[in-house]
């Protein structure tokens, strides 16, 4: 397929929703949700948003030819992936499993892989990337460290210095560091295979990762949430620099 791609074209960047009790008026219903932060990123950045509802469970998921009029992909925070995905037993610890959400994301990672869409992951979706390639997951952060915790209290985001590793695509975003808006309880642990650290915390918890091969396109997963800081779209902007690039060329 040949995108109408051109220096002034908008990408089209898919964002992952999810499936919620939600109430609309008289009306008490499941509504496929997003908070409008990530909305308005992409839509700062120069990208045109578009939703993705998940299927439900046991659905054939979303089709490469369903997905060809994208042009990159955002995988939205939210609530813990499934242990079961990686080969682990739930802790107390952890949330409640949404089959339909692991199923949709992960099925769109990898759909997004093969068609060369680039992707950026934001807190769970950092996680549904690393387990979506073979990798697993800390699923309760304080079992596993001492010090200061990456979410304050429940929703109240904590603010966290992270590094970044040199010759990353990162360093070359944010540069050697930057201080970063948190709420999570969970990260990598066994990174996955087509993956590398691309930065960590002051305690050592990998805060973003990216794609081992650079000339494989954009692959980018940070444990934070830049949706948060509207005075700092950089992400949001590479994202969509490089979906803008990618359209142009014939797939």
């Amino acid at each position: 397929m040949v995108s109408n791609a051109s220096e002034g074209h908008r990408p089209l960047i898919g964002l992952t929703t999810y499936l919620e009790p939600s109430r609309h008026g008289i009306w008490d219903v499941v509504s496929a949700l997003l908070p409008a932060v990530y909305v308005d990123g992409v839509r700062a950045a120069g990208g045109r948003p578009v939703l993705l509802p998940p299927w439900e469970p046991g659905g054939a998921g979303w089709s490469d030819a369903e997905l060809a009029d994208l042009d990159g992909l955002v995988l939205t925070g939210g609530g813990d992936v499934d242990p079961a995905r990686y080969g682990q037993e739930p802790l107390a610890t952890t949330g409640a499993p949404h089959p339909a959400r692991d199923d949709h994301e992960i099925s769109l990672v990898r759909s997004a892989l093969r068609r060369g869409l680039p992707v950026l992951g934001i807190c769970r979706g950092a996680q549904v990337l690393n387990v979506a390639l073979g990798g697993t997951l800390h699923q309760h952060l304080p079992d596993v460290l001492t010090g200061r915790p990456h979410q304050a209290g429940p929703a109240e985001f904590a603010t966290t210095r992270v590094r970044t590793e040199p010759g990353s695509r990162v360093r070359d975003l944010l540069g050697e560091g930057v201080t970063v808006h948190c709420y999570h309880h969970q990260a990598v642990d066994r990174l996955a295979g087509g993956l590398r650290v691309a930065a960590r915390a002051e305690d050592g918890t990998v805060e973003a990762v990216e794609g081992a091969d650079p000339g494989r396109g954009f692959l980018l997963g940070v444990q934070w949430h830049p949706e948060e800081d509207a005075s700092d779209r950089r992400l949001f902007a590479a994202l969509v620099a490089a979906a803008r690039d990618a359209s142009a060329v014939p797939r």
